[in-house]
């Protein structure tokens, strides 16, 4: 695991409450499970008292021991997610009603769900012709707008990591296939600022998405409709309407 010592804290707040979170937060980095010696190796907390909060932290369910003494985020966490998440979108909500508004076509937002993506918050076009995606719905990261976003903004090691374990199914002849073929795709992303989904997820519908910055889990917002209506020119409108939601939305979550 990656060396990544969490500065102390400056004095505010309980010690205790910010140890059990800055474990948390190391087990989530490591990728959901990790050893004392690898927390030990990434925090300055003495290993008694890693084990002594790790401890407490299986007995309530937040954490679990692993048959191979390792150590990984507990079931009673999942509740705590899913309703942040939902927070999350409800905030998320009024940018995304804002790009209906402006470019008539669906609005999403979605995050990073371990090896997954999972949409928090949609507002559909009144189209009767419309994308709609149901908000809970988990997808492949490397064949969705929001996806390839997110891959976006992680080190290549990290996107194989990731389809290593979750595949990567090809639902249309569009479909990136190769790890290779992603990978040039996401330099391609960084470049320019945005991702598109070109029907790799459905035949005859596009997506322009674009990452949020700064966000507290990797996250990123998108328009889609028809390949009919989202053509080249509404890409150039929707580019800049995204990165305003986006920033908008970490506003939103700072104040």
């Amino acid at each position: 695991m990656a060396e990544s010592k969490t500065p102390k804290s400056a004095g505010s707040g309980v010690q205790s409450v910010e140890r059990v979170f800055e474990l948390l937060e190391l087990v989530t980095d490591a990728g959901g499970d990790v050893t004392l010696s690898e927390l030990a190796a990434s925090t300055d907390l003495p290993l008694p008292t890693i084990h002594r909060l790790l401890r407490t932290l299986v007995t309530l369910g937040y954490a679990r021991q692993l048959p191979n003494r390792r150590y990984a985020l507990g079931p009673r966490l999942i509740r705590i997610g899913e309703g942040a998440q939902r927070q999350f979108g409800a905030l998320a909500r009024p940018q995304l009603k804002g790009l209906v508004d402006a470019l008539g076509e669906s609005a999403n937002m979605a995050v990073l769900d371990g090896d997954m993506v999972v949409y928090v918050a949609q507002v559909p076009s009144l189209h009767s012709m419309r994308m709609f995606t149901e908000v809970g719905r988990r997808a492949h990261l490397h064949d969705t707008g929001v996806g390839k976003a997110i891959l976006a903004q992680l080190p290549d090691e990290t996107v194989r990591g990731i389809v290593s374990r979750a595949g990567m199914p090809t639902p249309t002849e569009h479909s990136i296939g190769t790890v290779d073929a992603l990978l040039a795709e996401l330099d391609v992303i960084r470049e320019r600022g945005y991702a598109i989904d070109d029907q790799e997820q459905e035949i005859g519908v596009r997506c322009f998405s674009m990452a949020v910055p700064d966000a507290p889990t990797p996250t990123a917002v998108s328009v889609s409709g028809p390949i009919s209506r989202v053509d080249e020119a509404f890409g150039a409108r929707a580019v800049p309407l995204l990165r305003r939601a986006a920033e908008a939305i970490v506003g939103d979550l700072a104040s």
